[in-house]
C-alpha cells in the first residue's frame, strides 16, 4: 500500500488561515476607484506587459476574460489579435479609464464587466483564454482558481506576486516592522495538483516603485497603500529612508518578480 502524505494536505486551508492573518488587507472597491487615474499613467508602458504577454498562447483563439483587467494594459495590447475581449473588474473607476482607453484607440471588440470574484459569473462569456494578472488577492483561492478554469474554454493565465510582501524587506527594517507575510504563490501550484491541474510556472519582472516616487510624500503614501496605517514613527524613518536613500536611487531600476501560472484545459 502506497501512501502519499501530500495528498492529506489541505493547502486551500492552509492559504485562507494565512490570508486572513497577513499584514496585507485586500483593497475595498472604493480604494482602487481612487488608485485607477494614478495607475493608468503608468502601467501601460511597464516591461511587465511584453514579458506576460509573451507567455500567453493566443493561437487557434478568438476570445479572452481579463478578470481584474485594471485600466487594460493587457486587453488592449490583444484587441487587435482576438475578436472578443470581455474584461471585468469590480472597480468602476477602473473600466471607466479603460473605455476611455478603447476610445481613444477606435478599439471596439472590448466588453466591460462590473462584477467581483464573489459575485455570481453565470452571464460571464466563457472565452477561449481567461487571464487573471496581478488580480488574484482574493480570501479563498480554491473557489476562484475553480471559477477561472470553469470560465476557459482552451487556457488559463495568472500571476501572483513572488514572497508574500508587497514591500521591500529593506524597507520593512528601516520601518522596523514586523509582519505576517500572505500566501506565497506555490500555495496556488499546490492547490491546483489537489484539483488534478498540473500548471507551468514562469516567471516576469515589473519594475519596482522606486521607479516612481516622485517625492518623499509619494513614497510615504505608497508604503502606506501597500501595509495600511503609519506610526508617526514608522512616517519619520521613511521620510529619513527616503532622504538619505530613496531619492539618490531614481535613475535605477530594480524589479519585482511575478509567477505566471498556466494551464491547458
Amino acid at each position: 500500500m502506497i501512501i502519499n502524505n501530500f495528498d492529506e494536505i489541505d493547502f486551500n486551508e492552509l492559504y485562507i488561515k494565512q490570508k486572513e492573518q497577513s499584514s496585507f488587507k485586500m483593497k475595498s472597491q472604493d480604494a482602487w476607484d481612487k488608485k485607477a487615474s494614478s495607475m493608468n499613467k503608468r502601467v501601460h508602458e511597464s516591461i511587465y506587459n511584453d514579458e506576460f504577454l509573451a507567455l500567453v498562447d493566443i493561437s487557434n483563439c478568438e476570445s479572452l476574460l481579463d478578470v481584474g483587467c485594471g485600466v487594460g494594459n493587457l486587453s488592449l495590447k490583444l484587441a487587435d489579435k482576438l475578436k472578443e475581449i470581455n474584461c471585468l473588474d469590480y472597480s468602476l473607476g477602473m473600466l471607466e479609464i479603460l473605455e476611455k482607453n478603447a476610445k481613444e484607440k477606435s478599439i471596439t471588440n472590448i466588453n466591460t464587466i462590473n462584477k467581483s470574484w464573489y459575485d455570481d459569473w453565470e452571464t460571464v462569456p466563457k472565452t477561449d483564454i481567461v487571464i487573471a494578472s496581478r488580480s488574484m488577492e482574493v480570501a479563498n483561492m480554491k473557489e476562484a482558481l475553480v471559477k477561472l478554469n470553469n470560465q476557459a474554454k482552451k487556457r488559463v493565465y495568472l500571476s501572483y506576486k513572488v514572497g508574500g510582501s508587497f514591500l521591500a524587506d529593506e524597507i520593512l527594517e528601516v520601518m522596523q516592522k514586523e509582519i505576517i507575510k500572505k500566501p506565497d504563490y506555490i500555495y496556488l501550484v499546490n492547490i491546483l495538483y489537489s484539483l488534478g491541474i498540473h500548471a507551468k510556472v514562469n516567471f516576469v519582472r515589473s519594475e519596482g516603485r522606486s521607479t516612481v516616487y516622485t517625492s518623499k510624500n509619494e513614497f510615504i503614501k505608497s508604503v502606506s497603500w501597500s501595509i495600511g496605517q503609519l506610526s508617526n514613527e514608522e512616517i519619520q524613518r521613511l521620510g529619513k529612508y527616503y532622504d538619505e536613500v530613496i531619492k539618490y536611487k531614481k535613475e535605477s531600476i530594480d524589479y519585482v518578480k511575478w509567477a505566471v501560472i498556466s494551464w491547458e484545459k
